[in-house]
Formats: C-alpha cells, structure tokens, sequence
C-alpha cells in the first residue's frame, strides 16, 4: 500500500509539474509586451519607455524564461502564487476568496445531475424499448448537445425576466444557485443518464439478478438493491471525471450569471493579463481535476468489494 500510494504521489506531481510548464510557457508566448500593456491599461495612457523597463526588471520579464519558470514554481510549491499586477493582493488570498463559490456551484451542478440521471437511466433500463426508454435517450442526447451559455441564457430569460421567480445574477443565496446549477448540470446528468442505462442493463441480465428473481424477491428491491449497487461502480468513474469538466465548465456559467468565483476571476484575469492569476487559476483546477481521479480509485473499495487495490491500480477479480 506503501508502495502504491507513493507511485500515486508520483504521478501526481509529474502531471502537476507537466501543468505548470504548460501553461507558465503559453502565458510567456502570448503576444505582445505584457509590461507594456499593464501599464497603459494601469494609468489609461501610454507609458515611458524608463517606466516600462522598470516594469518588466521588477517583474523579472527580462530574465531567461527557464529561470521565471523555476522562480515561479519554486514559490508555487511553497504557496505563494505571486501577486496580482492589477489588484496588488497575493494570487492565493485571490484564490482563497473566490474558490468557494465555484465550489458550491459545482456540487450544486453534481447534486441536480445524479437527482436527474440516476433514476432516469433505472428506469429507462427497466422499461427497455418503451417508450419511456426513448424518451429517456432523446432528454439525455438534447442534454449533450446543449450549449451551456444557451441554456444559461434561456433560462434567464424564462424565469428571471418572464417569471421573475430568480435572481438574474449575483450570488450569495439559494435562489442564486438554482439556474447556475441547472445549467451546469444538464450536460452531466445527460451523460451519467446513458452510462446508468446502459450499465444497469447489463447487470440485470446477470446470473445474480435471475437468481433473485427465481426466488421470488419483489422486483422493485432486485432493482434498487440488487442491481443499482453493482451498476453504479462505473457511474463512479465518470461522476469524478465529469466534476472536473464541471470545475471547468463553471468558467463560461459564473461569466453568463455573473456570478463570482474562479470562473469569473480567470475572464477578468485574461482580458487584463494578469498572468499570475491566469496561472493560479488553472493550476488550482487542474490539481482539483487530477485529485477527484485519485479519490474516484478509492471510492471503488466502497462500492465493489471485489475490487483490489494494488500496483497503484485496480483489479477485478
């Protein structure tokens, strides 16, 4: 266990140190002097070219970009993300202010998406062919192929401004969540409903689920008891992957609501080249997307016993 948790480490940081090269190089290859730019957005007028070089010497823009790398990476590991050019406040106070809102907004998301999919993807298993079932494919492949900032706007439009039943932007209350949440949590639902169906009726045609039924059992409990747990194992996979597509998604839903959080801050952060945000931002979601994974492995044991944990990996036995 040792061993493997260790390996698990491992990967960890090389996919984080893969991450951070990545986006600290596009951030250096964006077009343009940054130095300059800040500066004239800063003070509304072009600055000096003195002002500039000081700018850019403060900075460190004019050092080799492997040694802003390692600079900015060493300070990273420590927990410093440097400082914001426009805000002049530290990247992690920056971070620590807005993550819980994306957060909410992502288990909120996560929350509606299972209330819809899971018994949407039983039942359309159960009444296989029917046209429930079709009903069930059509809802799930139009929640696939909606745009977020559609939907988002639609919805606003329907009950913010028709309705008058929620808050078009802002957050801060419940019924600031609800539209968010909807939005953000269609697509999920739509593709956790087609793996639920899909897995459930592979599991009720197991040998298990007609023993139980040989033996009387009501078939609402060879369902919801026998079926669903053994069904779900899958579910688990792409429930952790989809909340870091979640995570990613909420960038384009928080900017159609208004709404603060990381998503917000990155657009804002990206418009004024305010790199050291820009590279706050997506290290902390990609360490956030990299460690649901890790922790989708351990909720495996939980579901499946048959499951072994070992190497670093999971088999079935």
């Amino acid at each position: 266990m040792i061993r493997a948790l260790l390996a698990r480490l491992g990967s960890l940081a090389a996919v984080m140190a893969t991450v951070s090269f990545v986006t600290f190089g596009f951030v250096s290859l964006t077009p343009g002097d940054p130095a300059y730019t800040i500066l004239r957005e800063q003070r509304q007028s072009p600055p000096s070219e003195r002002e500039v070089a000081a700018f850019r010497a403060e900075h460190g823009f004019d050092e080799p970009f492997v040694v802003r790398y390692l600079s900015w990476l060493g300070d990273a590991v420590r927990g410093d993300l440097g400082t914001s050019y426009y805000q002049s406040e530290p990247v992690t106070s920056l971070l620590v202010e807005h993550l819980p809102n994306t957060l909410e907004l992502a288990l909120a998301a996560t929350a509606v998406a299972l209330v819809v999919a899971v018994p949407l993807g039983v039942v359309s298993a159960v009444h296989h062919e029917t046209w429930i079932d079709r009903t069930g494919q059509i809802a799930a492949l139009v929640g696939v192929s909606m745009p977020n900032f559609w939907l988002g706007y639609l919805l606003i439009l329907v009950c913010s401004l028709r309705l008058g039943v929620t808050p078009v932007s802002g957050a801060g209350t419940l019924s600031h969540l609800v539209l968010p949440a909807i939005t953000l949590g269609t697509g999920m639902a739509a593709v956790i409903t087609r793996l639920v169906r899909a897995s459930m009726l592979e599991v009720l045609e197991a040998e298990y689920v007609t023993a139980a039924r040989s033996k009387g059992v009501r078939e609402r409990l060879v369902v919801y008891k026998h079926a669903l747990r053994n069904a779900l194992v899958p579910v688990v996979t792409i429930v952790g992957l989809q909340f870091g597509f979640v995570l990613n998604g909420a960038v384009v839903v928080e900017v159609v609501f208004q709404r603060p959080g990381l998503g917000t801050l990155l657009v804002d952060a990206i418009f004024a080249r305010d790199y050291p945000i820009v590279q706050g931002v997506v290290l902390v979601t990609a360490f956030a997307f990299v460690a649901t994974n890790q922790l989708v492995d351990l909720a495996y044991v939980a579901l499946d016993p048959r499951i072994e944990r070992g190497g670093g990996g999971s088999d079935r036995r």
